[in-house]
C-alpha cells in the first residue's frame, strides 16, 4: 500500500502568506493615520481621582449629553482591555461594535454576532452554509475591502501568519488566536466569545453543543456500535481521493466527540490527510464512508467529471459501496472545523447512521 502525503486545501490555507503591494500598504498607513487623528479629536481620557486605582476609561464625547446614565453607557462602550494572542498582547475594545473574524465567522454566527465581512478565496469560495449577507473580503487580494468596512476588531486563526497579522493590525486591533487552541473548536468558541465581550454567551452555546454530542454519541453507540467509518474527499481537478485522518481538524470530531470507530487506515494516520492510491483504496474496507468534493457542489461540471472515479471497479468493490453505505455530503461545512459546521456534520451522521 502506498500513500502520498497531500496537505490539499487545508495545507494551502495554513501556509498562506498575504502579499500586499507597497502602494496598498501606504494607503492603509495613510488611512490609519487619518483615523487616528480623527480619533484623537473625538476621544478624551479621564482618570479616576482615587489614588488606589490606576484604571483609566476612554469616554466618547458627544455634543448633547443629557444625563449621567448616558455618560456611563458611553464610558463602558469606550473601555479597552488586553488579551494575549499568538504574536503578543493586544489591546482590543471591551465591547466591539464592528468585529471581523477571518476564518472565524462560524463561531461568530453561533454566538449570534454578525461579522462585518466574510472571508472569500477564488479557489475555495466561501462558507456557504453560514448564509451570511455581508460584504466579501478576498483574502488573496488587497486588504482595502476589509479596510472599507472599518472594523474595530479583527480576529484571525492559524490561516494568518505574522506578516499578514502585521498588515491587519494597521487596519484595526487584531487578535490572532494562540496556536495552542487551534485544534479544539470548543476552546476557539470560548476565546472568540471572550474577545467579543460575551463570555457568558460562549458558555451557553458550548453547553448546548456538548449536550448534542452526548445525545448523538449514545444513539450512535446503539445504532452502529464498532462499525468502522472513513471520510474521503474527491479532488476534482486532480481526479484523486484524499483520506482524512483522525487528527484532521475538520472531521476529527466524528471520532473524538461522537465516538465513531475509525477504519484502521484512518486511525493509524499521523497526517491530517493523505492521497490514497488505488492499492490503498483496495484496503479501505470501512463499513461506512462519507465523501464530499474539494470545491463547488456535486452538480458542477468539474465534480461530475471527477465523479467518474467512483465508477472504477476498485471503488465499486468496496464493502461500503456494495452495502449502500457511502454518503455524499456538502463540502463547505465538512471542510470546516467550526462549531456550526460540526453540528451540521453531526446531523449528516445521525441522518445516515442513526435515522
Amino acid at each position: 500500500m502506498r500513500m502520498k502525503l497531500n496537505w490539499g486545501i487545508y495545507g494551502m490555507r495554513q501556509r498562506k502568506s498575504t502579499k500586499i503591494k507597497t502602494s496598498v500598504l501606504a494607503l492603509i498607513l495613510a488611512f490609519g493615520a487619518a483615523l487616528a487623528g480623527c480619533g484623537a479629536n473625538a476621544k478624551t481620557e479621564t482618570a479616576a481621582a482615587d489614588d488606589t486605582t490606576a484604571a483609566q476609561t476612554v469616554v466618547t464625547e458627544k455634543d448633547t449629553q443629557t444625563n449621567s446614565a448616558e455618560g456611563d453607557t458611553q464610558a463602558a462602550e469606550g473601555d479597552t482591555r488586553v488579551v494575549k494572542g499568538e504574536f503578543g498582547d493586544v489591546t482590543i475594545p471591551a465591547h466591539p461594535k464592528r468585529p471581523a473574524g477571518i476564518y472565524l465567522e462560524d463561531y461568530m454566527v453561533a454566538l449570534g454576532v454578525e461579522p462585518v465581512v466574510q472571508w472569500y478565496h477564488p479557489n475555495w469560495g466561501i462558507q456557504d452554509y453560514l448564509s451570511l449577507d455581508v460584504p466579501r473580503f478576498d483574502i488573496s487580494g488587497s486588504p482595502e475591502a476589509l479596510l472599507a468596512q472599518q472594523p474595530d476588531l479583527i480576529m484571525v486563526d492559524g490561516g494568518v501568519d505574522q506578516a499578514a497579522y502585521e498588515t491587519y493590525s494597521k487596519i484595526a486591533p487584531t487578535y490572532r488566536l494562540p496556536e495552542s487552541m487551534l485544534q479544539d473548536s470548543k476552546q476557539i468558541l470560548l476565546a472568540v466569545a471572550d474577545a467579543l465581550g460575551i463570555p457568558e454567551k460562549g458558555e451557553e452555546v458550548l453547553a448546548k453543543y456538548e449536550q448534542t454530542v452526548t445525545d448523538d454519541k449514545a444513539k450512535l453507540k446503539e445504532s452502529v456500535g464498532d462499525e468502522t467509518v472513513a471520510v474521503v474527499r474527491l479532488n476534482g481537478g486532480e481526479k484523486t481521493m484524499a483520506l482524512f485522518g483522525i487528527k484532521n481538524r475538520f472531521t476529527g470530531s466524528l471520532f473524538s466527540e461522537l465516538g465513531l470507530t475509525p477504519h484502521p487506515l484512518v486511525g493509524d494516520m499521523e497526517d491530517f490527510q493523505q492521497i490514497i492510491s488505488e492499492e490503498g483504496l483496495a484496503d479501505l474496507d470501512a463499513d461506512h464512508i462519507f465523501i464530499f468534493p474539494a470545491s463547488g457542489d456535486w452538480d458542477s461540471d468539474e465534480n461530475k467529471e471527477a465523479e467518474k472515479i467512483l465508477d472504477r471497479p476498485i471503488w465499486q468493490s468496496l464493502k461500503a459501496v456494495q452495502e449502500g453505505h457511502v454518503y455524499k455530503v456538502e463540502r463547505s461545512y465538512w471542510q470546516s472545523g467550526g462549531i456550526q459546521a460540526n453540528l451540521m456534520k453531526f446531523e449528516d451522521v445521525m441522518k445516515n447512521l442513526a435515522p
